[in-house]
This record gives structure tokens, sequence and C-alpha cells, in this order.
């Protein structure tokens, strides 16, 4: 904007001050067009995860991620969208996923076996277009090594979804992106609850810690918004340039366990996938 326009853009705004507040604040500040997560009171925390726009969920392991991760994708590939998943790791279970909602016929997977693969895989979908999702899972890389992508990879990715109807969604075990992020989760498990095994029934008093196994039931996620370009104003979501930081808000939900899912208690890395999971 020139000095000139500048000057008499201030000008016009003093002049209305008294009548209209921000006279400018609706060409400035788009409307973001937001789809549902799936679950009721993260949509209600987020608006929704933001098109054209790169959303970062990050928590420990057994955290919600995956269970955040599965409703996106069920939601919208029971819209008929097309969506993309990098797993990273190739950990994805498609049986407990389907089981879930997700329209395996409308789901791309791209199973990576580490981060430059994984970031290569992306690139070339964003690129290629016509996905409503695409999710790149980190869940599982250790934090140590996603630390390393480079800020501009990021930055890239950011760039390369802006003024698309594609939603970039990176999940991992710490925040990365920073403010390329136009939406940040912070995930956390906040309770976990197991059936009563035939057992431990018969053995009163034993603690779970000492039974061959036991199924879970489900978990109860706690969901933090850490950072957030969107606005709410009334019932519509305005864009920012500037991020909201650590006023947002929290959400929390519960998953269900995919039924028949056995965990070895000596070792729960026998859980293969479901909602469950992460």
């Amino acid at each position: 904007m020139s000095s000139k326009a500048a000057a008499l853009r201030l000008q016009v705004a003093s002049a209305l001050a008294a009548r209209v507040v921000s006279p400018f604040e609706h060409r400035d500040r788009p409307l973001v067009e937001t789809v549902p997560a799936g679950i009721a009171s993260v949509d209600s925390l987020t608006g929704g995860f933001p098109r054209g726009s790169l959303t970062e969920i990050y928590g420990p392991p057994c955290s919600g991620r995956t269970s955040l991760l599965v409703s996106a994708l069920a939601a919208r590939t029971s819209a008929s969208e097309v969506c993309a998943l990098v797993d990273a790791r190739d950990a994805f279970d498609p049986v407990s996923a389907e089981v879930a909602g997700v329209k395996l016929k409308n789901l791309l997977w791209v199973r990576c076996r580490n981060v430059d693969q994984a970031l290569r895989a992306t690139d070339l979908l964003i690129q290629g277009g016509g996905f409503g999702m695409i999710a790149l899972d980190f869940g599982d890389t250790p934090a140590k090594v996603v630390r390393h992508v480079p800020l501009q990879v990021w930055f890239r990715f950011r760039r390369a979804v802006e003024a698309t109807p594609t939603i970039l969604l990176v999940l991992e075990q710490e925040s990365n992106a920073k403010t390329c992020a136009s939406l940040v989760l912070r995930m956390e498990m906040r309770e976990t609850r197991w059936s009563q095994t035939a057992a431990e029934s018969e053995t009163p008093g034993i603690s779970l810690a000492h039974m061959p196994g036991c199924l879970l039931q489900g978990s109860q996620v706690h969901a933090e918004m850490i950072r957030s370009r969107a606005k709410r104003e009334g019932d519509r979501l305005i864009q920012r340039d500037e991020i909201l930081r650590g006023a947002s808000g929290t959400a929390d939900f519960e998953t269900q366990a995919i039924e028949g899912r056995h965990l070895d208690m000596a070792g729960l890395r026998g859980l293969k996938g479901g909602p469950g999971r992460r």
C-alpha cells in the first residue's frame, strides 16, 4: 500500500470512527471455510478444521491423536471427499479405521519408512491437488527426528496449500510447524478404562498390573487449542494475520476401543491401531 493510500485510509477510518467500527475490517479479514473434525466438542472448540491451511495436532503416545485423525478421515471420506494419509512409520490399521467409519475407497494410504519419504510424498500430494484432506502422521516417529525437519519445509507446505480446498493435517509428538500452522491442538490422555477379566473376577483384590491381560474399553481425551489464526465472530470464523495464543479454551471427548482388541499388560505394544491406540 502506497503512502498516499495509507493516509487516505487513515483519514476515512478517522472520519467514520464514531459511526462505523473498523470500516475496513470485513475486507481485510476473510471468512475461514472449515469442516467438522468429527468430534462435537472439538468442533465447538475450534470451529472445525480450516481449509487451505496447516493444522497441527501434537501430544505424547496414547494422547488421542489417532482418535482425532480417524474421526476426521471418517467425516471427510463419508462426505465423498478423497483424502490421503502419509504414514511415516507404516503404523496405520485400515481394519480398525474402517470399523470407525472411514470409507477406505476414498482414502489413499501412502506407506513410508522414514521422514524424508513422508515429506516428499506430502509435497507431491499437495502439488497434485484434488484432495479434501492430506494427513501427515509423524505420531510414531521419534520427536528428536522430527525436530530436524527444517522450518522452511513447513513454510513451503503452508504456502502450497493456501488458496486450495485442502486441509493439511500434521500429527506429531511435539509442535514443530510453529507459526506456519493456522491451528494447533495439544492432546492429552486423562483416563483409560479397562474391562474386568474373568481371572480378575475370580481373584478379588488383584491389580491389573499383575493380570496376564485385559480389554481396553475406551478413554477420556483432553484437547487444548494452543494457537489459532481464526477469530470467532458470532457464527463466523474470521481469518487474522496474527496468531492468537493461549486464550482459546479446551475440550474433552470420549473414545471407544475397537471390540475384541486384547492388550497384554506386560507390554502395550500389542495394540495395533484402533481409536484407543494413540
